[in-house]
């Protein structure tokens, strides 16, 4: 088996019948609970109170509970007020709105005054669908990678999304935590590990003849290497079962934090592999790929290729539609793969 065993992954991952659960979901359950171990926490929500999966913390605390109304900009300052005044304020809307509409209130009342507020985002990348693309948030992870002092962390299911709250919840750092809409196969499992700033590998498709059960010495070789985030990280890691098949070496990373960005795993991976492919539901400008080609451009140069949006507005559709128009779909991942295997090999 090509998962990594130390990362304790859904031993039923690649079964046809997968769980799967909305990433947004996690974020609901993981607010209560953080809010049921520390009574500093409060709740803020623009108007989206069952969107963004609140509406569990504002029925067990109501009076921890602020709904905000369709008003953004109020959001995050009056979360920033109460900030300074000690409490922990979790704030959720569509992310296309927050950080989107409130991105200068984020910038001044937030990570300048260096208060832990943390930021729901929810409905991001084109897999929002029907929504449009007045409501597909695509360029939120530049808007917040940019900001001094925000940690920004993308989940790749709903479990990873409960330890990310859990883990923002016990910081004093303002925070952005980027939540999918739809149902996604659970990945990750209670036992996998998660640390804010860590990233994981969790496939190696050559393992199992290494006789290297950590997966993890500096020896190992691959014809190149995947860094996904997200919902997206399941395609990346179908693509990778089906280059292993065809006698290819891949290693996939999940990078859930994309900032601060665990250079030293970005690097090993390049030295390793000698070829990058990143994967996201977002724009390729600003995103995580650019995030991983700054670090390399400066450590470990090496031939990278970006699976994301190139530049362009999301539309309706079903989110399987948009996934496939917008080259973010698996044959799209795979032909980023055999491109930058030959720019590496020339």
């Amino acid at each position: 088996m090509p998962l990594n065993p130390l990362q304790k992954l859904n031993p039923h991952l690649f079964d046809k019948n997968v769980e799967q659960i909305p990433i947004r979901k996690g974020f609901g359950e993981g607010l209560l609970k953080a809010a049921e171990l520390d009574k500093r926490i409060v709740g803020l929500c623009a108007d989206l109170t069952d969107s963004t999966q609140m509406q569990s913390f504002k029925q067990k605390f109501p009076e921890r509970f602020i709904e905000m109304g369709v008003a953004e900009q109020n959001l995050v300052t009056v979360a920033s007020g109460m900030a300074a005044m000690g409490k922990i304020p979790f704030i959720s809307s569509y992310a296309v709105f927050s950080p989107g509409r409130n991105w200068e209130q984020i910038r001044t009342t937030v990570c300048y005054n260096n208060v832990p507020v943390k930021i729901a985002g929810s409905h991001a990348g084109v897999s929002v669908g029907p929504d449009g693309g007045s409501h597909q948030a695509l360029e939120d992870i530049a808007l917040t990678r940019v900001l001094p002092r925000m940690v920004v962390i993308s989940p790749c299911d709903a479990i990873e999304a409960r330890k990310a709250t859990l883990a923002a919840a016990k910081t004093d750092q303002p925070t952005y935590i980027r939540l999918a809409r739809e149902k996604t196969p659970i990945i990750t499992t209670e036992e996998t590990p998660f640390e804010i700033g860590k990233a994981q590998i969790i496939f190696r498709s050559y393992a199992a003849t290494s006789n290297n059960p950590s997966m993890n010495l500096p020896t190992l070789k691959s014809d190149v290497g995947i860094i996904a985030t997200g919902a997206l990280l399941f395609r990346a890691l179908n693509v990778a079962k089906k280059l292993e098949a065809d006698g290819k070496k891949v290693t996939v990373m999940n990078l859930a934090t994309i900032k601060p960005l665990d250079e030293e795993a970005v690097i090993k991976l390049a030295q390793e592999s000698g070829a990058i492919v990143t994967v996201e539901e977002h724009q390729i400008a600003g995103g995580m790929g650019s995030a991983v080609a700054e670090c390399l451009a400066k450590n470990y140069p090496v031939p990278i290729e970006f699976v994301g949006v190139n530049d362009k507005f999301g539309q309706s559709g079903t989110p399987e539609e948009l996934i496939e128009l917008y080259g973010m779909g698996e044959k799209d991942i795979l032909t980023a793969v055999y491109k930058v295997m030959l720019r590496k090999n020339k």
